[in-house]
């Protein structure tokens, strides 16, 4: 049977046929603006915003580099578009959240349809991913995910842990990029934009005794470049992604911070004419296959610090960190959400909150909390129990709500929006109770009955 969403949506008419039918269908009018809600024209009132739906609308997607092309989806002609949910969205982390050990977390591949309209509202809700990971383009991430949540992703809708570091490309000419599997790490700088990548294995190729412990393998050998580095600058260091070799990046790192001006092989009096070092994230530990979190990115730079000051005999060195808890990725990702929902479903407004779903509470709660409080809309955090929270603990930073897996944080901020809009609509529309049971057998109930004229019809429907 289908119910009060799947039918076509008409504007009231009049002289419909029967009276009976006239009846039948005022019902159905009232019912839909009952379930449906205001014209998309109507602004809320108030702090607490109900949810909006709109027909989702074919749009040209963004054009930056690192997001892929995607086909506009055309319904049928005929069919009613599908509604979108333009009062809210919702933001993931990946690792913890979505996927653990690169395989996915079961709840994970229902929380995607769910969000795709699979749920008794039949709403689709704009979403995006955001991830301290990396290591690899987005392109090759989003492959991955789609594969693993069996839905299609794209760049345009995802955030690695070094995809801020784009915008830093026409900053810097000639940088050290640091961590990941063998060239993908400069393969991606490159696609940023910065012009002249270097890697440590060409700095150890150049000079094998720079790490004593660390020889290149035959392909390492192979794929690192050739290069004098006599007169070469290194303007700024990058690590991409998490070290591979933490020995030799780490020595290769110390040795720049103590250089003169990012000189390889000189060394400052004062140790404080190194290049700037930037770290993709700042995540101690992460959640791997492994039944305890493994150590991330986090720590290194934790240990490039402590290293640095041991060697300098005090001195202090400053690195910097993208990822979360970093406000400025959660500004990037407002602007990637803001681009998505546009290109998407057609949707220009920003949405009054974003749910953010994640499993850190250092990282995903703690600059969900700390943007929300700066942010113009409201960032609502998720904590769930599949990652690196561990049930019984409390955590470093609070989340607003504490749930077990994604499917109930994705159930949790669709009902809580719903709640809202029928809370909102029970102040502004009257309750109907005790509507008599309408029959015209044997004459009953023709006394309940007024019969009203067109105009009288459309009065009646604009106090309603």
């Amino acid at each position: 049977m289908s119910s009060l969403l799947d039918r076509p949506q008409e504007s009231p008419s009049f002289h419909r046929g029967s009276f009976t039918e006239e009846i039948e269908n005022a019902r159905t009018d009232l019912s839909r603006k009952l379930l449906l809600g205001d014209s998309a024209g109507e602004s809320p009132s108030g702090t607490e915003t109900a949810p909006t739906l709109s027909p989702t609308t074919s749009a040209t997607p963004s054009t930056p580099e690192i997001e892929a092309s995607a086909s506009p989806v055309t319904p049928p002609e005929g069919e009613e578009q599908p509604l979108v949910a333009d009062s809210f969205a919702f933001a993931f982390d990946i690792d913890g959240v979505l996927v653990r050990g690169g395989r996915p977390i079961p709840e994970a591949v229902q929380a995607m349809k769910v969000l795709n309209g699979d749920n008794e509202y039949g709403i689709r809700i704009p979403y995006i991913f955001l991830t301290n990971g990396g290591g690899k383009s987005e392109a090759e991430r989003c492959n991955d995910l789609s594969r693993q949540l069996e839905v299609d992703i794209s760049p345009a809708q995802f955030i690695c842990g070094h995809t801020p570091m784009s915008e830093m490309a026409t900053k810097y000419n000639t940088v050290l990029v640091v961590g990941g599997e063998g060239e993908k790490c400069r393969t991606v700088a490159q696609s940023y934009g910065f012009k002249d990548v270097v890697t440590p294995g060409d700095i150890i190729k150049a000079d094998s005794a720079t790490t004593p412990f660390r020889k290149l393998t035959p392909e390492e050998l192979n794929n690192s470049r050739e290069r004098d580095f006599r007169d070469v600058v290194i303007e700024a260091i990058f690590v991409f992604a998490d070290s591979r070799d933490w020995a030799g990046d780490l020595q290769i790192i110390i040795d720049l911070a103590m250089s003169k001006g990012g000189r390889i092989g000189t060394l400052s009096e004062t140790y404080e004419e190194g290049p700037p070092i930037y770290f993709s994230h700042n995540d101690v530990v992460w959640s791997a296959a492994h039944e305890n979190v493994r150590l991330g990115m986090g720590a290194l730079r934790g240990i490039v610090e402590y290293t640095f000051k041991e060697v300098t005999k005090g001195k202090t060195l400053k690195t910097q960190a993208f990822g979360k808890p970093q406000i400025g990725t959660f500004e990037f990702a407002t602007r990637l959400l803001k681009r998505w929902r546009k290109n998407e479903h057609g949707l220009n407004a920003p949405p009054n909150t974003v749910y953010f779903v994640g499993d850190t509470p250092e990282s995903d709660i703690r600059g969900t909390n700390l943007f929300n409080e700066r942010a113009e809309n409201d960032w609502y955090s998720i904590l769930v129990k599949t990652g690196v929270y561990q049930e019984g603990t409390e955590p470093a930073y609070k989340p607003r709500v504490t749930v077990a897996t994604v499917l109930d944080a994705v159930n949790h901020g669709i009902e809580r929006e719903m709640q809202r809009r029928r809370d909102r609509r029970a102040v502004r529309k009257p309750k109907l109770t005790d509507m008599p049971s309408l029959s015209l057998e044997d004459g009953k109930g023709l006394d309940d009955f007024a019969i009203i004229s067109p105009a009288e019809e459309r009065e009646l429907d604009m106090v309603i």
